[in-house]
């Protein structure tokens, strides 16, 4: 077994129903997409792998396992050092498909600015974890009275978690910032991905960055996602999810019995950068992540909320919230984004498989998510040849 990176997460409360039972197992014991040789796209990712190989991100996550039917958390992205509010960070946000609850996102897209951490959730947890992240922000230094707008992004998780109780609340979300931090991130059934589904199985959260070759800037995109979706899934072009009979509309179909694997869902994508872009070029990027989703299989139904957020860490595009004077920023042009736009897609594509494979099984009184089979998995990448990639290239091209 390839060694497995080591696991930051907050764990607020955890209370199996049966001693023993596997429906919550550590991720460390199931691998990431090039554990098994899925190697996706061209560049390389940083050193790990991780939307924290963008300089000053920090991820946490509270995880909260009570009862018989609470299978939730909460996972906080910080996108910069410093007051937020007096010194926001540039942001674009991107709908590929509304139907879901994206807290702040309108004064997001009116500014072009972040003024908080980013919060991911349950659907019905995003007013309890914004009152919260409300709450945190105005302990910060330097904080006055005045309005405040919080981002908080949510799916639905409801297949295996009560979320009408309102399980994620004030201590799950300090819990989640004070934890956050640098270095690896916790993947799959954790967090705001405890009881999530992706395209029939576990789903969960997952994330991955690229960084660019020093021709085309040497700057690093890293992506973190949330992942609670339909489709059929398909791993660098290999149809996985028919191989293993799983599948849109397979019912209709096959006319087979009712499995109960609608295709209602969502997923929440995070996308950070050390590249110098303004707002514009912010929601340019993260236009870019539904071609990532795309990739994995999903077709944004109806009933899927598919969001992005996009933004810089980069300080010399940080700008006061108050000045009396013109403020200059330098930004990248529109012909330096392209390279950009693919790293983005390729980290988007990565986080997703990285998030199905790393989660685990999770079940309740309410209903159980298989974790995704891992030798059945890797049985039909090697029969399609889409495994380790990068050693089967010819020489030059890898």
């Amino acid at each position: 077994m390839p060694f497995m990176r080591s696991v930051i997460s907050v764990v607020i409360a955890i209370l199996l129903l049966h001693a023993g039972s596997s429906s919550m197992a550590s991720d460390d014991q199931r691998p990431r997409a090039r554990d098994i040789g899925l190697v996706v796209g061209t560049f390389s990712p940083g050193p790990l792998n991780a939307i924290t190989d963008v300089e000053h991100v920090r991820v946490g996550h509270a995880t909260r396992v009570e009862g018989d039917d609470i299978r939730t958390g909460v996972t906080a992205i910080i996108p910069g050092p410093g007051n937020l509010y007096t010194n926001p960070v540039p942001a674009g946000i991107h709908v590929g498909n509304g139907y879901g609850k994206l807290i702040g996102e309108t004064q997001v897209r009116e500014l072009g600015e972040i003024e908080t951490p980013i919060l991911l959730t349950c659907t019905l947890c995003v007013w309890s974890a914004a009152n919260a992240l409300k709450d945190w922000m105005y302990e910060r230094p330097g904080m006055g009275e005045h309005t405040l707008n919080p981002i908080v992004g949510e799916t639905n998780d409801g297949r295996v978690n009560n979320m009408w109780a309102d399980p994620v609340g004030k201590r799950e979300v300090y819990a989640a910032l004070k934890g956050a931090a640098t270095g690896p991130v916790a993947e799959g059934s954790v967090g705001a991905g405890t009881g999530t589904k992706a395209f029939g199985w576990k789903g969960g959260i997952g994330t991955s960055s690229r960084v660019l070759p020093s021709a085309l800037g040497g700057y690093t995109v890293g992506v973190l996602v949330q992942t609670n979706f339909g489709g059929t899934l398909t791993m660098n072009g290999a149809p996985v999810g028919r191989e293993l009979d799983r599948y849109a509309y397979r019912d209709e179909l096959e006319a087979a019995a009712r499995t109960d694997d609608r295709e209602d869902g969502s997923i929440m994508m995070v996308v950070a950068t050390d590249a110098p872009l303004n707002a514009r070029s912010l929601d340019r990027l993260a236009m870019r992540a539904m071609m990532g989703l795309a990739r994995t299989g999903s077709f944004a139904h109806n009933g899927s909320g598919d969001y992005v957020i996009a933004f810089s860490t980069n300080q010399d595009v940080r700008r006061p919230r108050s000045s009396s004077r013109p403020v200059m920023t330098p930004e990248l042009v529109n012909e330096s984004m392209s390279p950009l736009f693919a790293a983005t897609v390729e980290a988007t594509e990565e986080a997703i498989y990285n998030a199905i494979l790393k989660a685990t099984t999770v079940e309740s009184s309410r209903g159980r998510l298989e974790a995704i089979p891992l030798e059945d998995t890797v049985t039909v990448l090697e029969k399609y040849g889409v495994l380790r990639w990068d050693e089967t290239l010819p020489p030059g091209k890898r």
